[in-house]
């Protein structure tokens, strides 16, 4: 059964300039996040924007968004094959233990000046 969908869009010109600041980096990315956008080269702003879409996603699937979440304790990761999948730790995982959901599915998307993501949460 599925117990919450979210989705956002975030302009990738914003991590652009999000990528030269590294405070900004080390408070919303976990570090596992950032190396894997680095290694982009020049499709790191777009790797991040879809990132940062899928935290913000993950709020509204939640329904009760992200004021109670370190955004570092949600990673963007991808599997062998390039599939993403979100990781949860501290409070993110506090917060999706306690929304009943039990499998997270998630798609990240970009064009152009855009990333999207969208998440759906499922439980029993």
């Amino acid at each position: 059964m599925i117990t919450g969908i979210g989705v956002d869009i975030v302009q990738i010109e914003r991590m652009e300039r999000w990528l030269q600041n590294e405070k900004l980096l080390e408070r919303y990315f976990h570090s596992e996040e950032v190396a894997l956008a680095n290694s982009r080269g020049k499709s790191a702003a777009m790797a991040l924007a879809a990132r940062f879409a899928a935290k913000e996603a993950f709020g509204k699937a939640l329904g009760t968004g992200l004021s109670q979440i370190a955004l570092k304790d949600i990673i963007v990761i991808n599997n062998e094959n390039g599939k993403p999948n979100l990781q949860l730790t501290g409070t993110a995982q506090e917060a999706f233990e306690k929304s009943g959901a039990n499998k997270v599915h998630i798609s990240l998307s970009h064009e152009k000046e855009n990333a999207i993501a969208m998440i759906v949460l499922e439980g029993v």
